[in-house]
């Protein structure tokens, strides 16, 4: 039994002699991915206080051709995409009340919870004036119209409301009885509006896009970007959490309890079904978005065949893969799917922000990251991998809660 579930803790220095405890090291620290990833971190920390301190100019190739880089590319444009699994599984749990996916719901809304706050750090990095990042929240500039106020107030709200539903693991972790019965209750009306913020947050980021015309490649733009953003983001959250968790299940399998352990290859088959479903609706929406527009025209073109390998190649085979994974139960199958849909989602956020975007410039004037950028962006990503094994490793996130918490969710 875990010291956790022995007692409860009330004071301040109790709380904090627990925590440094709790920062020694599971296992072996001296690991080739600690080893690599921590040198990644410590040069990423460098590039990131050069830059608040000397601007972007000298760290990226950011201009005002080019307002969004890497950073809002593959970290906030195509990461929100990704976190969809927070609020897919949320609905289908709470709302549907299906209640076998449950055994995933608390790893799902903590990767959701940390892939948002880490992207409003790159969001932060990337600011031109990241001392005024207020600014949006408050409409000073902007206006209370600005599609960019609504995205920003969405973003955190989000993080509020992901943190909230998350929260009761955390009082089981440090063993806060009181008040882990009241988040415990205060978690599903977070639920319920943590779904709706996240149908206008994805669909915000889409409609920023909409402000783009004839930057945007005829092709990628659409009036529709926002349900297409939607869309997309309700078969890329499930198939980050069927990496994920195929992932963890293997690497923590002395933290998953027998009852997640079972239910996972079902689970999995699931959110596989689902994606099919989803990945026909995205693909049948485009090709209706594309002889509606009358952009059949581009598809003999360089920009064409690689629209053709986004939409066709990226979404297509998954589609088909997943099928196929599923009548035949193969969980490996299922993954390569996954892997690829979710390839295929990054590619489609990268192409809006500087591929496909200014598409008719030279090469030579087009976007292309820094190294330093790319260290920085790196950063990020290990930053949250290495906060997500400390919390897998320590609270009850791939297992039942302890007796005492659930003896409340009784009552």
């Amino acid at each position: 039994m875990e010291k956790t579930e022995k007692r409860e803790i009330r004071t301040i220095g109790e709380f904090w002699e627990f925590f440094k405890s709790e920062l020694k090291p599971k296992g072996n620290p001296w690991t080739p991915f600690n080893l690599i990833s921590g040198t990644v971190m410590v040069l990423g920390f460098i590039f990131i206080i050069y830059r608040f301190l000397t601007g972007l100019s000298p760290t990226t190739n950011l201009s005002q051709m080019y307002p969004w880089g890497i950073w809002k590319g593959a970290v906030v444009n195509s990461g929100v995409a990704f976190a969809g699994g927070g609020y897919t599984l949320a609905f289908i749990v709470y709302i549907l009340g299906l209640e076998r996916y449950r055994p995933m719901l608390r790893e799902t809304v903590l990767f959701a919870f940390l892939a948002y706050v880490f992207y409003a750090g790159a969001l932060t990095v990337e600011l031109g004036r990241w001392h005024v990042f207020y600014n949006p929240f408050i409409g000073n500039k902007y206006g209370v119209s600005s599609v960019l106020f609504i995205v920003a107030w969405h973003f955190m709200l989000y993080i509020v409301t992901l943190a909230l539903e998350f929260s009761p693991a955390a009082a089981e972790w440090v063993g806060m009885k009181r008040a882990r019965k009241i988040l415990g209750a205060a978690a599903l009306g977070a639920v319920v509006f943590g779904v709706m913020l996240s149908i206008h947050h994805q669909a915000g980021l889409g409609a920023m896009f909409t402000m783009a015309k004839g930057k945007l490649h005829p092709l990628w733009y659409s009036e529709f970007m926002p349900i297409l953003y939607f869309i997309s983001s309700i078969y890329a959250g499930p198939s980050v959490m069927i990496v994920v968790s195929s992932i963890t299940q293997r690497l923590y399998a002395h933290r998953v309890d027998e009852e997640y352990r079972k239910a996972h290859p079902q689970i999995v088959l699931g959110l596989g079904r689902m994606c099919i479903g989803v990945i026909f609706a995205y693909l049948f929406l485009q090709l209706i978005l594309v002889h509606h527009e009358h952009d059949l025209q581009y598809i003999n073109t360089a920009m064409g065949l690689w629209w053709l390998v986004e939409v066709g190649a990226l979404g297509l085979i998954p589609m088909f893969l997943f099928i196929h994974g599923v009548q035949h139960k193969n969980l490996s199958t299922i993954n390569m799917a996954a892997v690829l849909a979710l390839i295929g989602v990054l590619l489609n956020r990268l192409n809006n922000v500087f591929i496909a975007y200014n598409w008719y410039l030279p090469l030579s004037l087009k976007y292309r990251p820094t190294w330093m950028e790319v260290i920085i962006l790196f950063t990020i990503i290990f930053i949250d991998v290495w906060v997500f094994r400390w919390i897998i490793n320590r609270m009850h996130v791939l297992s039942k809660p302890p007796e005492w918490a659930r003896a409340m969710e009784k009552h």
